[in-house]
């Protein structure tokens, strides 16, 4: 018999590359060629890390602290992630409850990767993170998506949770404030998710809160292990340092949840990295322990351009922009613009040719609301100074207004 020396693994075979990145690779690729490209697809804040958590690694290097550590982090770190589930979360940990990884997606793979086998269905509400119907496959098991359109402020209702849990649902994802959308679950929307959940035992539930700090309107965080403390038993609560605090390229994220769950996630975190970068868990520390003023300060720029942006997205005709709660992004439908054909004659019969003919023709880099599970949108990413996202938005509004031909019948 011959084996094909090339063949992959049949759940990566499967896999998609991530639409964020890919659009970040032919931004570079723009770039390079000597293009001006405005990107509105990075997901990191473009603050640079605090001066004192940066000075914190410096120190740590020459205080020697730059070798393994505990696979599940540091004992100092942990115990400051415990204290923060505490303090702002209402959640009653110690630091023996809490893992720590390099960075919050592995926090949630290694949740997955030690729970999931073949059969096992995962619950995943779209428009959702590019990553999570893929990690669920890389784990051989199968993403169970609920769409959660508009009408519902992008936001999965008890129904539809109840509808999608069978016998085979293993997981829940829950993220709030949500990339792509920016929505935000209230207390009350949690609490009723909740519900629903307790009727189910046999469903963990994963909640991704990494956005948690990025909240506006004056409007209360909520997770729902806090909400409904029954569930604490069978809820991975995961967050990190990358967005609050800037630190995107430090790569520490953490988690707090049941202590089997943790157990099995430090086992396979022993084989797989052995742990996070000692001087970034020294970073991190910092970062907990130390000011925070940093964070209320990049939330309140980040609402005065959210602010910014939806209005001049609105002024765009075929564009149309509701008002996100948090994180840094806009959901826009693109609905008004199918159908139509640029001046360079690209016809517009997709939301992924929206962004495609956005950064060829406009010199604007967003990314297709289909890869997130739901069309037609483009998710536009407020990550950059006012200039830059008015120069932006004037770039795409030009482009709507130089479209020709009649939309889709529908659109």
């Amino acid at each position: 018999m011959t084996v094909d020396p090339h063949r992959l693994n049949i759940h990566l075979a499967k896999a998609q590359p991530s639409a964020t990145y890919r659009m970040m690779d032919r931004v570079a690729a723009r770039r390079a060629s000597g293009a001006k490209i405005i990107s509105l697809s990075a997901g990191e804040p473009d603050f640079d890390t605090p001066v004192h958590i940066c000075d914190a690694a410096v120190d740590a290097m020459r205080a020697g602290h730059t070798r393994y550590t505990q696979v599940a982090g540091m004992r100092p770190l942990r115990e400051a992630v415990a204290a923060k589930f505490q303090r702002e979360n209402g959640l009653d940990v110690g630091w023996q409850d809490t893992i720590v990884c390099s960075g919050g997606k592995q926090v949630i793979y290694n949740a997955l990767a030690a729970t999931l086998n073949e059969g096992d269905e995962v619950i995943v509400p779209a428009p959702y993170w590019v990553s999570y119907p893929e990690m669920v496959q890389l784990c051989g098991a199968t993403p169970i998506i609920v769409s959660c359109g508009s009408a519902n402020g992008f936001k999965l209702t008890p129904q539809a949770l109840a509808n999608a849990i069978g016998p085979r649902t293993r997981w829940l994802i829950l993220n709030s404030p949500s990339n792509p959308t920016g929505a935000v679950y209230t207390r009350d929307e949690l609490a009723a998710l909740a519900e629903v959940l307790l009727a189910h035992p046999h469903v963990l539930v994963l909640s991704d809160d990494i956005y948690e700090h990025l909240i506006f309107d004056g409007a209360t965080f909520y997770t729902i292990a806090q909400v409904e403390p029954r569930l604490m038993s069978r809820t991975l609560t995961m967050n990190g340092v990358s967005k609050a605090y800037a630190m995107t390229g430090w790569r520490i994220g953490f988690g707090t949840g049941p202590r089997w769950l943790l157990d099995a996630m430090e086992k396979l975190q022993g084989q797989q990295t052995s742990g996070a970068s000692a001087i970034s868990q020294h970073a991190a520390l910092a970062a907990l322990d130390g000011p925070q003023q940093f964070i209320s300060e990049t939330c309140s720029v980040f609402e005065q351009r959210r602010d910014l942006i939806v209005e001049l997205l609105n002024q765009a005709p075929g564009l149309t922009c509701a008002v996100p709660g948090g994180a840094f992004y806009t959901f826009a439908s693109c609905e008004g613009l199918i159908g139509r054909a640029t001046p360079a004659g690209t016809r517009l019969d997709s939301d992924e040719d929206v962004a495609g003919a956005l950064l060829d023709e406009a010199d604007v880099a967003v990314v297709q609301g289909s890869a997130f599970g739901l069309g037609p949108y483009i998710r536009i990413a407020y990550a950059l100074d006012d200039d830059a996202l008015v120069d932006a938005c004037r770039a795409i509004t030009r482009f709507c207004h130089s479209l020709t031909g009649k939309r889709h019948a529908g659109a």
